[in-house]
């Protein structure tokens, strides 16, 4: 049975993170699971909740999906105009370029939340780490790279990073014992991240030793149909469900 609809709430994130908000959608029954799902540039944590039902993710598998939303600031691309974003974009010039010290506390704040969420008594490998756009760059730089001194990977279920790429900033550590899979999606006629880019994250995290499933598809910057069906299955199967 597919988990029925719930209305999704906004709430403020940890006091740790002021200029962050999120956006749940509870499990349907008793919470076994969570998936984080990072927006893209210019969206919020609404924006990708209609996805959910999409999924049909069996009610028994107690998914929780978490929708953090990033801090209003200037995006230089964007003409300077103040809008969520994970970071500044300098220049949309097909090399993934991000604003290193944006991209550091996005991706400390995506592993505080995490972080947050294996206290609440979720285990890491009952936990999904996944992004649309922007947010699939911060979650794939928050799962592969390195964090602070000392600071270990967090060890989750799956990684699932669609129409995105890895910063060029963010290089991936060689993939630790026990590696998440990591699921890549894109459009072959992209016109905002170049399916060259994703093409090349690939391939620069396969290099470091990273598990990754990369899917095609014939559209632009969006998410289709065809995506969802495969996107749901890799959450299935990462979440220990049936993946048919």
């Amino acid at each position: 049975m597919n988990a029925p609809a719930a209305a999704p709430a906004r709430t403020t994130a940890d006091r740790s993170l002021p200029d962050w908000s999120i956006v749940d959608l509870p499990a349907a029954g008793e919470h076994r699971a969570t998936v984080f799902l990072l927006h893209g540039l210019g969206a919020d944590g609404h924006d990708l909740a209609p996805l959910v039902p999409a999924l049909r993710l069996p009610a028994s598998l107690g998914v929780r999906f978490r929708f953090p939303e990033a801090p209003r600031r200037p995006v230089t691309v964007n003409g300077g105009f103040v809008m969520r974003a994970w970071y500044d974009i300098p220049a949309l010039d097909g090399n993934g370029r991000a604003h290193p010290g944006h991209l550091r506390e996005a991706v400390a704040g995506t592993r505080a939340l995490l972080a947050e969420e294996i206290a609440r008594g979720i285990p890491a490998e009952r936990i999904v780490l996944a992004g649309f756009s922007q947010g699939g760059a911060v979650a794939l730089a928050a799962a592969t790279g390195e964090g602070a001194p000392g600071e270990p990977l967090p060890s989750l279920a799956g990684v699932a990073a669609l129409s995105t790429y890895l910063p060029a900033g963010a290089a991936p550590v060689p993939a630790p014992e026990g590696a998440p899979p990591i699921f890549m999606a894109h459009g072959e006629h992209d016109d905002l991240v170049p399916y060259a880019l994703g093409v090349g994250s690939r391939d620069r995290l396969r290099a470091a030793g990273w598990e990754v499933e990369f899917h095609s598809y014939p559209i632009a910057h969006a998410i289709s149909p065809e995506e969802i069906h495969d996107l749901g299955r890799f959450l299935r199967r990462a979440l220990g469900g049936d993946p048919a």
